[in-house]
């Protein structure tokens, strides 16, 4: 495809300036540009092919960047990027030094609000739209979010918050494209969804009201009456109950529909029509058969040749350690019947899929909603079950609150399996578990591990499981160093590292490395280029503190790694166990410096955080080079 037309749209202005006949054809090329890219990059898709006429029609009708668009989690902004001026930056999305697959502030001025998280865009674009009052500037602030990500309270809190201001130019979209409770889109919805968005109905109304206010018992029953007959029709009393003028559903990909019933939703918004909630019904991989048919498969895919689809690909020699959590999950529940398994909406990406299968009864997934699923698993301790929550690191941040006082307090025994700790590649910071360690090992009665390979890790999962407090096992993305998993359920001693190698180095050069989970491998590394030794520590909390002090008095110099931040990290833990001790010996801290990793490769990541074998290898000769001349000099 030439794309022809898309290639003359640089910026919405110049999308503005179309006729509306011209969208449509636009909206197929842009698709098709979308399908280009991403398979030639890997990212996100079919959420991506599913908004592109949404897209299309918010920056044909609102005057963006003033009027601001806030895209929910934002996985499904790559269109919105094409057309805000990035067309020809598609080839490095998600890449070091490209652009991220997420909006982001510092990159557009039409990226007004940085998301990747879910369930943030209503309070986002509240706050833009009060400060836009505060400011005396006349604007539109639209939040375009999710059916998925409706489900966490966050996002109702905002509503709530929301429908106070009677007169705020706000805009809710929701992107319905997988909600079994949604009615049949067709011409009667779309007609209906222009029809209550226009003057005539909101005129109807307001004049009804007036006439009918000299009767409050008849205004009441009129009101319920239209209440319950637009619920009979669409699912709006929920919406209207929190102060928002319902609208929809409405078919998302119809551009005849869209376009009028928003021009009429953003003249009423500046109006003083108040917050207003459109609903639109899109289908995830729209224009795509292949990621119609199977929109998972196709939500995150890699490099691909788009003609034949996603080919399966060679079994890998190596497991994830997602894979080796998800084999450990169904061995433990079938030994222990009292195990459940918990999930954040992360059924596929936390390997939940075959415990599922296996034990239906005992899985539960609650949305994107982790402050729920936090409370809900220590609900399930109570009541003497032992829960599982497999969530990812940089998830868990958002239910800290309930850890702490929901699980931790109450000593109640959850099994934290934290997925993608520490760098994550493509998706960046928004997504990297660089702080779990130093939030868990602060919290009382919690345990914190960190396996350094796949059968350590179950061996791990399998300690903390037989735990009579609450426990965290974090492991990386991705594939383990290939280490076979045994069959057996096996635990391993609490609070006990285990020496890896032991150096040989002569006196006054002897150094010691602590390494935590996936750092033991390049440290094992730079341990043979520098004669070092290699402690693999496995517990952060409770930390072997009998190892640490023997470490200490063999060697000149220790030296922690890890794959989190450095700052109240392990590191930490190993200096203020020193302290307590009284020990004083040279420590150098390695991990994750004190400022957000951009996406790349991972490898490429780690090399540019010191943290493979050669960047560690050299931050050990630098410091400590600096270090014995200055003995030298005090001695001289």
């Amino acid at each position: 495809m030439t794309y022809a037309l898309l290639k003359t749209i640089d910026d919405p202005a110049a999308l503005r300036r179309l006729d509306r006949r011209q969208l449509k054809t636009l909206a197929d090329e842009l698709r098709a540009y979308v399908l280009e890219s991403v398979s030639q990059t890997g990212g996100h898709l079919s959420s991506n092919l599913g908004t592109v006429e949404l897209t299309i029609a918010l920056h044909y009708v609102f005057h963006t960047p003033d009027d601001r668009v806030v895209w929910d989690v934002g996985h499904q902004s790559y269109p919105h990027k094409i057309l805000t001026g990035r067309r020809d930056r598609m080839h490095s999305l998600r890449q070091w030094g490209g652009i991220s697959g997420f909006p982001r502030r510092s990159e557009s001025e039409y990226d007004t609000f940085g998301t990747a998280h879910s369930s943030t865009s209503i309070s986002a674009a509240l706050g833009m739209a009060l400060g836009a009052r505060t400011l005396g500037e006349k604007r539109v602030s639209i939040a375009v979010i999710g059916d998925g990500a409706m489900t966490a309270g966050m996002a109702f809190e905002a509503m709530n918050n929301a429908g106070v201001y009677k007169d705020l130019p706000l805009l809710v979209v929701l992107n319905d494209n997988d909600m079994s409770i949604s009615p049949p889109v067709g011409a009667l919805n779309n007609h209906l969804a222009r029809l209550m968005s226009g003057k005539f109905y909101a005129a109807t109304k307001k004049g009804i009201e007036r006439v009918l206010s000299v009767a409050p018992p008849v205004l009441e029953f009129a009101k319920r009456f239209e209440e319950h007959a637009k619920g009979m029709v669409v699912p709006a009393t929920l919406f209207e109950e929190f102060g928002f003028n319902y609208i929809g559903p409405i078919d998302g990909h119809d551009l005849e529909s869209l376009v009028p019933t928003l021009q009429n939703i953003r003249q009423r918004a500046l109006e003083g029509g108040g917050p207003q909630f459109l609903h639109v019904v899109t289908k995830k991989g729209q224009g795509y058969k292949l990621a119609e048919a199977d929109p998972i498969l196709y939500h995150g895919p890699g490099k691909f040749n788009p003609a034949e689809g996603i080919r399966p690909s060679p079994k890998p020699a190596r497991k994830t350690y997602t894979q080796v959590f998800g084999d450990w999950l169904c061995d433990m529940a079938a030994a222990d019947p009292k195990l459940v398994g918990v999930t954040p909406a992360m059924r596929e990406g936390s390997g939940m899929v075959e415990f599922e299968k296996r034990f239906p009864n005992r899985y539960y997934d609650v949305g994107i909603a982790e402050q729920h699923a936090v409370t809900f698993a220590g609900g399930l301790a109570c009541e003497g079950l032992k829960p599982v929550l497999a969530i990812y690191s940089t998830f868990l941040q958002r239910g800290y609150d309930q850890l702490i006082h929901d699980v931790a307090l109450q000593n109640l025994p959850v099994v934290f399996a934290l997925d993608r700790a520490g760098l994550v590649g493509a998706d960046g910071a928004t997504h990297a578990g660089a702080y779990d360690i130093a939030f868990l090992r602060c919290i009382p009665n919690m345990m914190v591990m960190t396996p350094a390979d796949e059968n350590e890790c179950r061996q791990l999962l399998t300690t903390a499981f037989q735990q009579d407090c609450p426990t965290a096992v974090r492991y990386p993305r991705g594939a383990g160093a290939g280490v076979a998993t045994e069959a057996a359920l096996t635990a391993l001693p609490v609070g006990k590292g285990e020496m890896r190698r032991t150096g040989g180095a002569r006196a006054g050069q002897r150094v010691a490395f602590l390494a935590f989970g996936s750092m033991l491998h390049p440290a094992l590394g730079a341990a043979e280029a520098l004669d070092a030794s290699v402690a693999n520590m496995r517990f952060v909390k409770p930390l072997d503190e009998e190892l640490v002090k023997k470490l200490a008095d063999e060697h000149d110099y220790l030296v922690t790694v890890e794959e989190g931040c450095v700052m109240g990290g392990a590191g930490s833990a190993v200096l203020e166990a020193l302290a307590a001790a009284g020990i004083a010996v040279p420590v150098l801290q390695l991990g994750l410096p004190d400022r957000f990793v951009d996406h790349g490769d991972p490898a490429f990541l780690l090399s540019q955080c010191g943290l493979d074998a050669k960047g560690i290898e050299h931050s050990v000769r630098e410091r400590f080079k600096l270090t014995q001349a200055a003995v030298a000099t005090r001695a001289a």
